[in-house]
């Protein structure tokens, strides 16, 4: 039923997808003609107004992860439970991090003139290495995670479109790779911003015609409380197709994970390096309140009802009865929308995937170009030769994007689970308190960067993936205790640093 269900929309797909290519790389010719230095590229010159910069935060936070494996796994696993995590990624993944992360984070940027996270760190504590070992950081993390929406994509495109892998791959590689080595960062922004008004749109009419199936939302939603305990009972009864309803400490672990989890993420805290101004921020955070909670209950809610539409019977299983968590969402709309939602819906997850992608590749390829190897701003005939460098080094992390997608090696598949607590693991607490503490010292920010990366590795082998989300948890959370205290046994900060980093902050 799935299979002949997506035949049937092949060709009006095909349709909005070549339309939907065809925009992005229009885009990224025109991001070409407004970009001509190194912080146009990478930043958008600082130029982006409220609408574009919300929508763009928006896009890199949701991918087709959240649509495809997250709503299917947490939906029928979490149940109604599920709806947390949307609740904190929009308030506090969203809301709370331009509050109180964007005013600071663009006036001392702007302050210590850096545009990357590795260079902010090394200028705000003085620390001539922690730009290296910040950027190492990224690139052996954020590359890998890059990877893996590739080969996410890839997939999408094989079962939709029945255009091999390798073919799928290349092709996706292709058009990502145009719009944003041609445009960069504004290309970026500005296709973020189309690719948003989809998944909005598209997000909005999935779940209002799910919901319609049902008796609307509110209905929909008695039923699966009332079914939810016989399809996922308590911990301690017998487990129902081997699982039982998630412990108080897995849902907030989970929900702090994809929400606090997210400001030390550099794809993220880049968005707030390039506002136009600071009268941007607020109108911003709204913006992307509304889109993160219309993003984040649709595709949880999405995954919730599926226990009103499947039951033990019929819910994806493999042939040893294991529940495929990643086919419950994709059964689920191609059993109940109708042709031009569901190729609408495709093209959703399609943008929520290239979005991410971009965001993703543009900061690991800066990792080397910027801060890894520097390139010097030199002019060269009235043209910046490191933007050139910029464009040819992001399609070389294209093309090993490429190749790690098509081959996956084992380490690398490790690094893609480990790369969220990893990388936050390794910012936050040096990130966040350095906006706002003078105290913490150069020793400080080392010790909080190397903690958080230690406790995220250890942890995340002694307690296992499925405990990913409670190891990352812990790996954010301890540098905060780890960065303080050592702060207090060493050396203190530079006063003069202080006063230009803290300038009318």
């Amino acid at each position: 039923m799935l299979k002949d269900s997506i035949v049937e929309n092949v060709n009006i797909g095909v349709v909005f997808l070549v339309v939907f290519l065809a925009i992005m790389t229009g885009v990224g010719v025109w991001g070409m003609k407004k970009t001509k230095t190194l912080g146009d590229f990478f930043l958008g010159g600082r130029t982006l107004g409220p609408w574009v910069s919300a929508v763009a935060y928006g896009t890199s936070y949701f991918s087709a992860v959240i649509f495809i494996g997250f709503a299917g796994t947490q939906g029928w696993q979490f149940g109604i439970n599920a709806l947390w995590i949307a609740i904190g990624n929009a308030f506090v993944g969203a809301l709370a991090a331009w509050l109180v992360l964007a005013r600071r984070t663009r006036r001392m940027t702007q302050n210590l003139d850096t545009m990357t996270m590795p260079a902010f760190l090394q200028e705000r504590y003085g620390a001539k290495h922690l730009k290296p070992v910040a950027a190492s950081i990224i690139f052996f993390f954020l590359l890998p995670y890059s990877a893996s929406v590739f080969k996410g994509l890839g997939h999408l495109f094989e079962a939709v479109f029945h255009i091999p892998y390798d073919i799928a791959l290349l092709v996706m590689i292709a058009f990502t790779g145009v719009y944003m080595i041609l445009g960069g960062y504004f290309a970026i922004a500005v296709t973020d911003f189309i690719q948003g008004i989809i998944m909005f749109v598209g997000a909005a009419v999935m779940i209002a015609v799910l919901s319609g199936q049902g008796g609307g939302y509110f209905e929909m939603v008695k039923k699966v409380i009332a079914v939810y305990p016989s399809h996922v009972p308590p911990a301690g009864q017998s487990p129902v197709l081997g699982i039982n309803q998630p412990s108080v400490l897995t849902v907030i672990s989970l929900v702090f994970m994809t929400s606090f989890g997210t400001w030390g993420l550099p794809q993220m805290t880049q968005k707030f390096y390039a506002i136009k101004n600071e009268a941007v921020i607020p109108k911003a955070a709204i913006v992307t309140t509304i889109f993160a909670l219309m993003i984040g209950f649709a595709a949880y809610s999405t995954g919730a009802f599926s226990h009103v539409f499947f039951d033990l019977n019929t819910i994806p299983k493999d042939a040893n009865g294991k529940i495929l968590y990643d086919l419950i969402v994709p059964t689920l709309l191609t059993g109940h929308l109708p042709q031009v939602l569901l190729a609408l819906i495709m093209l959703l997850v399609l943008s929520a995937s290239m979005s991410t992608l971009s965001s993703l590749v543009l900061v690991s390829s800066s990792s080397v170009v910027i801060d890894l190897a520097p390139v010097k701003l030199e002019t060269k005939n009235g043209k910046d030769t490191s933007v050139a460098m910029m464009r040819f080094l992001s399609a070389v992390f294209i093309i090993i994007s490429y190749f790690i997608s098509r081959f996956q090696i084992s380490i690398i598949v490790y690094l893609m689970s480990l790369s969220w607590g990893a990388v936050s693991g390794s910012f936050a607490a040096p990130y966040i308190l350095g906006l706002y503490s003078k105290k913490v010292t150069k020793a400080g920010a080392y010790a909080g960067l190397i903690s958080g990366l230690a406790v995220e590795i250890a942890l995340f082998f002694t307690l296992g993936a499925s405990n990913s989300p409670l190891a990352a948890s812990i790996a954010i959370v301890v540098p905060f205790i780890v960065v303080p205290v050592v702060s207090k046994f060493t050396a203190k900060p530079d006063k003069e640093l202080l006063e230009k980093a803290f300038d009318a902050i």
